[in-house]
């Protein structure tokens, strides 16, 4: 089945699966069409200012309210919230990890997901956790909401389908997805195994980041975002709700489903993004600029110019400045990284980092090239140079991640890779042209 989708991000949306069943000129009229119950669903306060204010009127066949039950606890074990200190004996320092292996056993997207960090606090609505999403079963009768923020997904591996009561985004690697905080949904697998890496957004909701002077053009532009057009299934067989609260999970018992979003309009609802598309800027002539220049979506926090997250992506691009060390430089950041790969080779690490893999630079410690990628850089011809087939990404918050016991003990964590920066030979030699032997 195809599936349809409206262009633009932030736009005021309307659609409708039945002809009639949108009301007009009004949001809530006593008997809405087909029978259907009127419902808001408020992504900001009321009083959010017009440019923040974020809510869609959604017209179901159920409302909400017969979505939910007797919530019991769940339990997802390896799922973490912020704040999660203490979790390892770990010592500080710069991490990375190969891929998270593919489960064994039957496991869904909710079972499958495995905490790598967390940062800030869930409970304060600030911050957010990075995640990597494993798993080899559909979620047929389950379903799932998040009241603990919104999720941006980044596939690496097999295509995944979203079926929320809002639209289906059907979603590959290569693409990005956001699912808004409160959203009901639940993941269909289209191929036989997935793995990917998902932001949780504890604060304030992802949006495109101020271009300044670069002007009204370039990085991801406005048309490329695609929302889902309504849909729904009218299904009475059983069903669960899986709720993530306060860093908690409950289950509710239900007798239907609850993706039955006849017709809604609004601006609060999800979307997906080729990263195909984004429109690089860069360097033309000389120095490598800040990799802010990359951010594709940022979520503000209350200090200007200080983001809650960006999500930054290295997409292919053309090298062509002059009498310059090309990869990222040598770094310390207040801000804290975690890398992630899809495909291809990362310019600034020839070996160890490879797709589905991690890295992990926390704030103010020092990271950069490795070794090789360093001697290639310095001693490489300055001829215009494609880097091509690779695409990494970045989860950046202004707060310190803290590992969890999972990414601390995990097999697949590489203990030697300080050791990729052992060989950076001292060049000095008080010379002006240095000892480059």
């Amino acid at each position: 089945m195809a599936f349809s989708y409206m262009p633009g991000f932030g736009n005021d949306f309307e659609t409708e699966t039945l002809p009639g069943s949108l009301p007009q000129g009004r949001n809530s009229p006593q008997r809405p069409a087909y029978g259907l119950y009127a419902e808001q669903l408020s992504g900001s306060p009321f009083t959010a200012p017009r440019g923040t204010n974020e809510r869609s009127w959604l017209y179901r066949i159920r409302p909400s309210v017969r979505h939910t039950g007797r919530f019991k606890a769940a339990t997802y074990p390896l799922w973490k919230s912020a704040p999660n200190i203490g979790d390892h004996e770990l010592a500080l320092g710069q991490y990375r990890w190969k891929p998270v292996p593919m489960p064994k056993e039957p496991t869904d997207f909710i079972a499958g997901m495995r905490s790598i960090t967390t940062a800030g606090d869930v409970l304060g609505q600030t911050g957010m956790a990075a995640h990597v999403y494993v798993a080899n079963r559909s979620m047929v009768d389950d379903h799932f909401f998040n009241a603990d923020g919104e999720l941006l997904v980044v596939p690496q591996v097999g295509a995944l389908r979203f079926v929320t009561e809002m639209g289906v985004i059907e979603l590959r690697p290569g693409e990005i997805a956001v699912l808004p905080r409160g959203l009901v949904f639940k993941v269909e697998l289209v191929d036989e195994t997935v793995r990917g890496y998902v932001c949780e957004n504890y604060g304030a909701k992802l949006t495109l980041p101020d271009r300044g002077p670069i002007g009204a053009n370039c990085l991801a532009n406005p048309r490329d975002f695609k929302t889902p057009c309504a849909w729904f299934e009218d299904k009475e067989t059983p069903c669960r709700l899986i709720v993530k609260w306060c860093g908690q999970f409950h289950v509710a018992e239900l007798d239907h489903s609850p993706l039955d979003v006849v017709a809604w309009h609004g601006n609060y609802s999800p979307y997906k993004y080729d990263l195909a598309t984004f429109s690089p800027v860069g360097a033309i002539l000389f120095d490598h600029p800040d990799p802010s220049i990359f951010t594709v979506l940022t979520a503000p926090s209350g200090e200007e110019g200080t983001a809650n997250i960006d999500f930054v992506i290295f997409p292919p691009r053309w090298l062509v400045a002059e009498n310059t060390f090309r990869p990222p430089w040598y770094h310390r950041n207040i801000m804290s990284e975690f890398m992630g790969l899809i495909h291809g080779q990362y310019d600034a690490k020839e070996e160890g980092f490879i797709p589905g893999g991690i890295s992990l630079h926390n704030l103010m410690l020092a990271h950069g090239p490795d070794a090789s990628g360093f001697e290639k850089a310095s001693r490489a011809e300055l001829k215009p140079v494609k880097l091509d087939n690779t695409m990494a990404f970045m989860f950046e918050t202004r707060f310190p991640q803290m590992l969890t016991r999972y990414a601390a003990e995990v097999e697949t964590r590489q203990e030697n890779y300080i050791d990729c920066w052992a060989d950076l030979k001292k060049r000095f030699n008080g010379t002006p042209e240095g000892d480059w032997s």
